[in-house]
Parts: C-alpha cells; structure tokens; sequence
C-alpha cells in the first residue's frame, strides 16, 4: 500500500505542479484537463482548460491533485503535506522556494528533534512542513 497526497486547487492546478515540478525536483507523470475526458458528459466551458488530474513523481512519492469546480473547492483544512529530507541544503532551498509568495508559520530552523524544520501555507495555498530530523 502507499499514500499519495491528492491536493484541491482553485483554478490553478496546473501553475501549482508545474512549480512542484521544479522546486521539489519532481517529474510530472501526466496532467488531463477537463476538456480532454471523452464525450459523454457535458463539460461546463469555465471547467475545460482546467485540470482534471495531474500527477508527480517525486523521489519515491507521488502527489497528485486537481482543479476542483469553482462552487465546489474547499481550502485545505486539518492537513499538511510533509516533506522529509536527509539534507539540510536542500530542505533550505525547498523551504525557500515554497515560501516565496506563501506565509510561513515557522522559519525553517533546528529544533530539538530535527536539523532542520519548518511551516508554511505556499502561494497556492497548500500547507506544508519540512523536517529534515537528526540522525541518532
């Protein structure tokens, strides 16, 4: 079995993976829009450049996530991606990168448990943690 986060967007499914796929170092796997599905089902004209379902690769994860309809999108409530690194250089960088345009919660830092960790809501409003924790 493996979890993959499946994150909801306001329209902007496609800037959002497309910046996962450079700043997480990703590859994208594959990105459908709603204008893409096969006939049938009527698409509303405002949903068909919008993505359907998109779906990265990053390390040995998966992230996958969609444009939702506009009278059904919900902000992210109660969960938070989480990033686990081995390398403090990169876990700055990343935290860099998703902050820009974001609000941070908590600077990226060594704690206690961890050399580094962090909290922040990206530009796209996706919650996120880094935690890059010490080596016993």
């Amino acid at each position: 079995m493996r979890l993959a986060p499946y994150l909801s967007f306001h329209g902007n499914c496609a800037e959002a993976f497309k910046f996962y796929e450079q700043s997480l170092g990703g590859r994208m796997l594959s990105m459908f829009k709603y204008g893409e599905m096969p006939a049938g089902e009527p698409i509303p004209a405002e949903l068909r450049d919008q993505v359907m379902h998109a779906r990265l690769s990053i390390g040995d994860a998966e992230l996958m996530g969609a444009d939702s309809p506009s009278d059904q999108y919900q902000a992210p409530a109660g969960i938070t991606v989480s990033l686990h690194l081995n390398d403090t250089v990169e876990a700055e960088r990343i935290f860099g990168a998703l902050a820009e345009g974001g609000v941070v919660q908590m600077p990226i830092q060594e704690t206690f448990w961890a050399v580094r960790f962090a909290m922040l809501t990206d530009r796209f409003g996706v919650p996120w943690m880094i935690n890059c924790e010490k080596t016993a």
